[in-house]
């Protein structure tokens, strides 16, 4: 039997969505912050020799340079103020998180509630600042070295620096300001939209390589017809869920005495969703990003690093996919699915599992069944983003076609429908409300308004 929420979501129309107005404000911020962020993808940063970045790019869009462009939305290829993306946030994120969970003062901070998290969230911010701030100096020197400049020296520089660290501080802020008063994740819709974006070209690329020999019909339909496979299973994993089933006693308030019921309490197959995989492909941009500007002048440490960890490489499957699987229980134990915090609350609203002694059993329990569950779950995610980046290293397929780019559009897309559908449910239990409320009102003995037949 579909519950009442599932019922409501069936019966979703345009109307509908056109009488929430507050949900409909939501969905035009969201969309026009999103049209920001576009448009600073083509705004240059002075100073760059246009021509000469547009054919060395041309020459590493299908090497390393589609790595970045990926997570930049192709504001790295054109050098644009957004060329650094939002990862100087992730990165500095996880920083902050692993040392939350190793040192006992920012444990304690995580503990303090709203206070706690607003001083986190600035420790990330000023983490964010010293990331941008390296990584944009590198990027600056990588132009110079790579005769991308104009007029190279300090002034070019900094000049680069100051632009690139504004404009990661802006789009950390866009992020924010979306989840706040939008739809959906800010951060994960930035990197979505811009995936999104550079679809239909690489979409081109393909089927020109395609149409040209480049690559067979076999191999163009074989991988088209693992696209729509790959994005079939993300669809049913992230719907995956693990039952628990919950008991509630029969209780007394005041003169009344309630029944005792039960219900589920869901865990998914994937807690952390798409994070794991951001996370580890944030950890493998730096040397990347460097290395695709420097040009014959990389050193030889990064020649070595490169030689081993460049993509398709053994080593940088390897470690892809132990970062994947790390990313994901560290993520889920402690953001999105903390048993202590479960196995409290189940315990003041006098709920239990059946067979398992509140307090400290129910939590020991829950870990027990989310550490199992999480070996699917991050299996799961590491097969999905290294069996494309296998075949699309022995076939040169566009890198749009990774699974990490498929996993990232399918998980933001899925999360931030259920969000408008949750925005929706929410303002149909107003108009409920509302409407009860005004029967309430109505004085006794009053007739009801005649209806017009």
């Amino acid at each position: 039997m579909a519950s009442a929420a599932e019922q409501m979501a069936a019966n979703f129309s345009w109307g509908t969505l056109g009488r929430a107005k507050d949900l409909r404000a939501r969905i035009f911020f969201t969309i026009g912050l999103l049209i920001v962020y576009r448009i600073g993808t083509y705004i240059p940063v002075p100073g760059i020799d246009g021509a000469a970045l547009q054919k060395f790019m041309a020459d590493a869009g299908a090497g390393l340079g589609g790595i970045l462009s990926m997570f930049t939305g192709g504001a790295l290829g054109r050098m644009g103020v957004f060329a650094l993306g939002i990862m100087p946030y992730i990165s500095a994120s996880i920083i902050v998180q692993l040392l939350a969970s190793m040192v006992p003062a920012l444990a304690q901070l995580k503990k303090e509630g709203e206070i706690g998290r607003k001083k986190m969230n600035q420790y990330t911010r000023y983490g964010t600042v010293a990331l941008a701030l390296f990584q944009a100096y590198g990027l600056s020197v990588s132009l110079e070295a790579g005769d991308l400049a104009h007029e190279p020296g300090m002034f070019f520089r900094a000049g680069v620096v100051i632009t690139l660290v504004g404009g990661t501080m802006f789009l950390m802020w866009l992020g924010e300001q979306i989840t706040a008063r939008g739809i959906g994740n800010g951060i994960s819709l930035i990197i979505y939209v811009g995936i999104v974006a550079e679809i239909p070209a690489a979409l081109a690329q393909f089927f020109t390589q395609g149409r040209t020999g480049a690559i067979s019909p076999a191999v163009t339909f074989g991988v088209m017809a693992m696209v729509v496979a790959v994005i079939g299973f993300v669809v049913f994993m992230e719907r995956a869920l693990r039952k628990i089933h919950i008991q509630y006693p029969r209780r007394q308030v005041g003169m009344k005495v309630y029944d005792g019921g039960s219900s589920h309490l869901p865990i998914k197959v994937n807690p952390a969703g798409v994070i794991p995989a951001i996370f580890a492909s944030s950890l493998l941009l730096l040397p990347t990003t460097i290395s695709t500007f420097s040009g014959s002048d990389t050193g030889p440490v990064m020649s070595t690093i490169l030689a081993y960890f460049g993509p398709g490489q053994p080593l940088y499957l390897a470690f892809f996919a132990a970062m994947i699987v790390f990313f994901a229980y560290f993520y889920t134990a402690n953001v999105s699915f903390k048993s202590d915090d479960v196995a409290e609350n189940l315990k003041n609203q006098g709920g239990f599992i059946p067979g398992i002694r509140p307090g400290r059993k129910t939590e020991e329990y829950l870990d027990y069944v989310v550490s199992r569950v999480l070996v699917v779950g991050s299996g799961y995610l590491a097969a999905v983003c290294l069996l494309p980046e296998v075949l699309r290293s022995q076939l040169s397929v566009p890198f749009y076609f990774g699974g990490t780019s498929v996993l990232i559009v399918v998980s933001v897309a899925m999360d931030t429908i259920n969000q408008l559908q949750s925005h929706l449910l929410a303002h149909q239990y107003e108009g409920l409300i509302e409407r009860s409320q005004l029967r309430g009102k109505r004085k006794p003995g009053s007739k009801r308004p005649a209806t017009r037949r």
